[in-house]
């Protein structure tokens, strides 16, 4: 870290992204912090009411640190990119995680190049993970130190360009030790609670969302098992997710899971936990962090959704435009819409939308 480098630090009112300006601070460099403001769902607001905004959080704790602060309003350009694609996945039968997205396109597409255009040298975040900076100039995303924080799953569709002007100051760290070091300092966020991966909800639930959002999202139909059999009426497919068990409602012998959505007949299918496990995936919108498609016809580890276990999968063909993964063993869960994240050891390597299922 070069002494008094100008980094801006990312700062969304909570406890990681203010002890990770700390830890700038400490390190020698001269840190400004940003903020994002959101748009955020109206219905979320009354319940926020009774705790500090995420903005007079943030402010709070530059201001504690003797930082200058800047907040950027980003509510359309969030909208647009992040909300809008969240309503439209979920009505073509998938179920999207934003923050892929949000991430390159918001947070790096905006606050970076905010910073780097206001004469930043890099730009920070409190993300636990960890960047290699080899001899050759290329950028390796690495897990973070405390697994059981590690997000490196969710910066996989960030770039070269990005990753090579980015910190993570808190991938050394693991949570606890974030806890206590904001403790003993006295930072407003101190004991602000994580946040929620779909952070425009607060704590509102997806499904009332797309009610008032997607009236259309809410179309009652069959839900039939594997043989095309009628048991029941769902209440609308978006509000269900492959893998899914509970919220089927219907007797048997053993639950049933959720395996798949026919959009076309407006059926949900079911089936028991031996008979929906499934040993191919398809994804798509592609992104390999070091520039270039890894090594084809070899195991990698495969997480096909955040803090999934990783499993091995044997990556049969890999482009700009698309991956196709087999797995070992039957797999429950595999989602389209959710991210299959390859890694080599602690590595990163990227990974794609999951768009089909074998």
């Amino acid at each position: 870290m070069g002494e008094q480098e100008h980094v801006f630090v990312a700062m969304s009112g909570g406890v990681d992204s203010a002890v990770a300006a700390v830890q700038l601070l400490e390190a020698g460099y001269r840190v400004t912090g940003i903020h994002m403001r959101i748009w955020r769902d109206p219905a979320a607001q009354p319940a926020e009411h009774t705790q500090r905004r995420p903005d007079a959080l943030a402010k709070s704790s530059a201001q504690l640190l003797g930082i200058h602060f800047v907040s950027l309003d980003v509510k359309d350009p969030f909208y647009r990119d992040v909300v809008q694609p969240f309503i439209t996945q979920y009505l073509t039968g998938k179920t999207p995680n934003p923050c892929i997205f949000c991430n390159p396109q918001v947070k790096w597409g905006i606050l970076q190049a905010y910073a780097l255009k206001q004469g930043a040298d890099c730009f920070a975040t409190g993300h636990y993970a960890r960047l290699d900076r080899t001899p050759s100039g290329k950028v390796r995303l690495l897990k973070a130190v405390d697994r059981t924080k590690d997000q490196s799953y969710m910066l996989c569709m960030l770039s070269q360009t990005q990753l090579r002007q980015t910190i993570f100051p808190l991938g050394e760290m693991t949570k606890e030790e974030v806890r206590v070091k904001a403790d003993a300092l006295k930072l407003p966020a101190a004991q602000q609670p994580d946040s929620q991966d779909l952070c425009f909800l607060g704590k509102g639930d997806y499904r009332n969302f797309l009610h008032r959002f997607s009236p259309e999202s809410f179309q009652p139909g069959k839900i039939v098992d594997m043989q095309g059999k009628v048991l029941g009426e769902h209440n609308g497919l978006a509000f269900y997710t492959v893998g899914q068990r509970k919220g089927i409602r219907i007797a048997a012998s053993e639950p049933y899971y959720v395996a798949g959505k026919d959009l076309q007949n407006n059926r949900l299918v079911v089936g028991f936990s031996d008979q929906i496990g499934r040993r191919y995936l398809k994804a798509s919108c592609i992104n390999w962090i070091s520039g270039n498609p890894p090594e084809t016809n070899r195991s990698y580890d495969v997480m096909i959704r955040y803090r999934a276990d990783p499993v091995p999968g044997l990556l049969s063909l890999a482009t700009e435009n698309e991956i196709r993964l087999e797995f070992k063993q039957l797999l429950r869960g595999i989602t389209p819409g959710q991210a299959a994240v390859l890694y080599s050891g602690e590595e990163c390597l990227g990974g794609g939308v999951i768009q089909a299922i074998d």
